[in-house]
């Protein structure tokens, strides 16, 4: 069996390099989120004094400005190519960038990070396209477990980043990191990685079309569920990105050190992207994102019951730090499988399936996520119940999704 989906169109990078450069367009989100952390706390200052806790919706609303706009972006690149969008997205992403930095207010900020996201929807959502255009089924999904596991290191080195650009110049100067970011990837897609859809393969930007596609999409089984269940996974992504910080700092009060310890963490999960590489063509992506979110489910409950029983401390500090890495662990279990596993029979709609998982995933996420980070009270609580119940969510519905498909 062939590792190319087709063979019109093939990446002439070296292996390693394709990687690199797609791990580091999906690493726009993680970058744009994760270096945001350290900055909570002055941003909640400066911007939003009486309430210092929405400063957490700088990082939801980039979310969402990604999530909506990922609906539109993949129908584009099927129709005009791979390239362009992306590099429009990219350029976007800058503007975004830019208005964020000069931000007077939370409300503008808001705003800025919303444009942001919605120029971030380009890397991610072409990126994935570019893979399914030349890989598909389990080698797709071990694609993906390598991208993701280089994809790690950023959401490791982020926050340091983040907290060492904070103390040379203000938390302002994040977004010029930001753009000199996007020019580094933009220019490295545009000079290194050719057009991966030829023209005789686009499809028409045409309204009857792109319905049809998504009524498609919304009817097949095995996609519908992945998507569900990859809405239950970026919630959990999402409460946890949202609220580590403000339990590192009111809970531990470990502000000053929490880049050290969540760029750690970061680093330790990275070997499950590893891990899931080495399995995947083995064991399968639908068992190994099951057994991922079964672990979660029940650690999580574990974790909350450890606050509810009174332990405190240091013993408590561990603890959480293993769970949080468990977490992670769990992310890079399931998501890089669960978009596998949609993206399979969509292979002759990947920029269109790419929109559409993409969205509802990340805006379905960022809505459970949102009301859940607001619960926060000055426990672990929020945070534990919050993944461990939509972990378990995601289980009973990888358990659907095999019965539905035994059926077929």
């Amino acid at each position: 069996m062939t590792t190319r989906a087709t063979t019109a169109a093939r990446a002439p990078l070296a292996l390693p390099e394709f990687i690199a450069l797609m791990a580091m367009l999906f690493a726009t989100i993680a970058f744009s989120i994760d270096s945001m952390l350290p900055a909570l706390p002055g941003i909640g200052d400066e911007l939003s004094p009486g309430a210092p806790n929405r400063a957490q919706l700088i990082l939801t609303a980039f979310i969402l400005g990604m999530g909506a706009s990922t609906f539109f972006i993949g129908p584009l690149s099927d129709a005009y190519g791979r390239k362009p969008v992306l590099l429009a997205g990219s350029a976007l992403y800058i503007v975004g960038a830019s208005l964020a930095y000069i931000a007077p207010s939370l409300e503008l900020m808001l705003l800025a990070r919303v444009i942001q996201g919605i120029g971030a929807a380009g890397p991610r959502v072409v990126g994935m396209a570019i893979i399914r255009d030349l890989y598909a089924g389990r080698h797709m999904a071990r694609i993906m477990s390598l991208v993701m596991m280089v994809f790690t290191i950023v959401p490791a080195l982020a926050p340091l980043g983040g907290a060492a650009v904070i103390a040379l110049a203000g938390w302002r100067a994040i977004f010029g990191s930001f753009i000199l970011f996007a020019l580094i990837t933009g220019l490295w897609l545009a000079l290194r990685q050719p057009e991966s859809l030829p023209p005789e393969r686009r499809r028409a930007l045409k309204l009857h079309a792109m319905k049809a596609a998504l009524i498609e999409m919304l009817t097949h089984p095995t996609v519908k569920l992945s998507v569900l269940a990859q809405v239950f996974c970026y919630a959990t992504l999402f409460v946890t990105i949202s609220l580590v910080q403000p339990v590192f700092d009111v809970v531990f009060d470990r502000a000053e050190t929490f880049p050290l310890w969540f760029g750690g963490l970061a680093v330790m999960a990275a070997s499950a992207s590893f891990l899931n590489a080495a399995l995947v063509m083995r064991l399968g992506m639908r068992r190994l994102a099951t057994v991922a979110l079964a672990v979660q489910a029940t650690l999580s409950t574990a974790m909350s019951l450890a606050w509810l029983m009174g332990l405190s401390g240091d013993a408590l500090f561990y603890a959480f730090l293993i769970w949080l890495t468990t977490v992670f662990f769990q992310i890079g279990l399931t998501l890089g499988n669960l978009n596998a596993i949609a993206m399979e029979p969509m292979g002759h709609i990947a920029g269109m399936a790419a929109s559409v998982i993409g969205a509802l995933g990340t805006v379905g996420g960022a809505a459970i996520a949102i009301p859940i980070g607001l619960l926060f009270n000055g426990t672990p609580l929020p945070l534990t119940l919050g993944a461990g119940g939509c972990s378990a969510i995601a289980l009973v519905v990888m358990l659907w999704m095999r019965r539905a498909e035994q059926r077929l």
